[in-house]
């Protein structure tokens, strides 16, 4: 009997959930990471996959065969370095799981807002103005953006729920 390790398997794109599904109906012990990105005006977040197309496995290869990794349904395979299939350090996994686990619970990723974009504020006593965004605030599911009231730019601390990207401005 050999040793457990994380091994790495590379996805066909897209494909990441069904190779996941495939490896735990085996039992296999799998870690994909991903974390919840919220598009503006989008009620519901989506799971996108921290490392695109590739996901750890942990087992011993000497035990289970690398045939059993290297032929999944919508696999492209083990990644390997000539020829010797690649792990990863349990220190490394234990790492990352802790990183995906702080920016999960830390709050939602925004992937289309940049600093400067105009936003619609849609919800709220502010609904119907524009204002401009300033940065996702950290460890919370707020924004701040930047009003114009009074003739004079008010930095104002919002639900990111409350606002929605105003398309083809920038700043």
């Amino acid at each position: 009997m050999g040793t457990l390790a994380w091994y790495v398997i590379q996805s066909k794109p897209h494909k990441e959930n069904q190779v996941c599904a495939y490896l735990e109906a085996q039992d296999f012990e799998v870690f994909f990471p991903t974390f919840r990105v919220q598009q503006t005006g989008s009620r519901a977040a989506k799971p996108r996959p921290f490392f695109p197309r590739y996901m750890f496995v942990h087992t011993d290869l000497d035990e289970v065969g690398t045939s059993a990794l290297q032929w999944l349904p919508g696999a492209i395979g083990l990644v390997q370095f000539d020829e010797c299939p690649a792990t990863v350090p349990d220190t490394v996994v234990h790492q990352l799981k802790q990183r995906v686990e702080a920016i999960d619970t830390g709050g939602l990723i925004f992937e289309d807002l940049k600093p400067g974009d105009l936003v619609r504020i849609i919800n709220g006593p502010l609904a119907g103005y524009d204002a401009i965004f300033d940065l996702r605030l950290n460890g919370s599911e707020r924004v701040q953006v930047l009003l114009t009231l009074l003739g004079r730019l008010v930095r104002m601390q919002i639900s990111a729920n409350d606002i929605e990207k105003r398309r083809g401005y920038h700043l």
